[in-house]
């Protein structure tokens, strides 16, 4: 039971470097956290074995390094779509930076219709590439966007910006909003990830590598209770134990001779295992 830091390539699908990762490790139970699309790179969760059930429990807040091109828009939002001319593009850098603030903080977005996301069952993007005259009701999101630091601008059509992000907010749809709101179009043309949560680039292996486990413990940011022989008996037979430490979050990490045991719920002082993965704990 471990993390992984992959480094997934452009061109590949995040399921690509899972079925890779199967085969490698030859271990079927593996997943990832927060999917990138095959046009961009960078870092991507993994959880191996047991370590899949605490994918959710990782710090989720993203960053990006996003390349604009500007003067037009395709459907897919990137560089993958057709392109259509809007307008040759005529702003100055000061506008471009005011545009870019004003997408800091909390707003609705549209999801690109080519992506992920599922409506009755069918992701969007195979629905629309079934039927491409079909009329979708794509719900807008509840988006969080932290900071957008504008890296570079040519001064005409390309910029280079590095968004810090909640999970969920999508940059093809961003940099589609940042066209219109400059009414000459805009389209992603590649995209980094350069941090998940804990991960970060720098860090981050290629499917070559020689991988570094990384101990659930290490990169879970919740508080934690090391249990004394009694308390594991109980929480490992299911049942809840009393405490009178503080907690600021109701989920925590159990352990037990520094080995995760349980993920936990508090409340008014009883600590209940919701998940156990306790394995050769002496």
């Amino acid at each position: 039971m471990y993390f992984l830091n992959i480094l997934k390539p452009k061109g590949m699908s995040s399921f690509d470097v899972i079925r890779n990762l199967r085969k490698k490790l030859k271990i079927k139970s593996i997943g990832h956290s927060g999917t990138l699309d095959p046009l961009a790179s960078g870092v991507l969760q993994i959880g191996v074995g047991k370590a899949t059930k605490l994918l959710d429990y990782l710090e989720s807040d993203k960053e990006y390094i996003a390349d604009i091109k500007f003067g037009y828009t395709t459907e897919t939002f990137d560089c993958e779509g057709d392109k259509k001319f809007i307008k040759k593009p005529s702003f100055l850098e000061s506008d471009l930076e005011k545009i870019l603030h004003s997408f800091i903080g909390k707003s609705l977005q549209t999801p690109p219709k080519y992506s992920a996301i599922k409506q009755n069952g069918k992701k969007l993007c195979d629905i629309i590439r079934n039927n491409p005259n079909v009329e979708l009701d794509i719900k807008k999101r509840e988006i969080e966007i932290y900071s957008i630091q504008l890296l570079d601008y040519n001064g005409f059509d390309e910029a280079k910006i590095k968004v810090l992000c909640k999970k969920g907010t999508y940059i093809r749809s961003l940099v589609n909003d940042i066209g219109e709101k400059l009414t000459c179009g805009a389209y992603l043309s590649n995209l980094i990830r350069t941090k998940a949560g804990n991960f970060t680039i720098e860090n981050a292996q290629d499917l070559d590598s020689e991988f570094v486990k990384i101990n659930p413990l290490n990169v879970l940011n919740l508080e934690k209770l090391e249990l004394n022989d009694n308390e594991f008996k109980r929480i490992i037979q299911g049942n809840h134990i009393k405490t009178d430490k503080n907690f600021n979050k109701s989920n925590i990490l159990l352990t037990k001779n520094n080995k995760l045991v349980s993920i936990a719920n508090l409340s008014d002082n009883l600590i209940k295992p919701k998940r156990l993965f306790f394995e050769g704990i002496v």
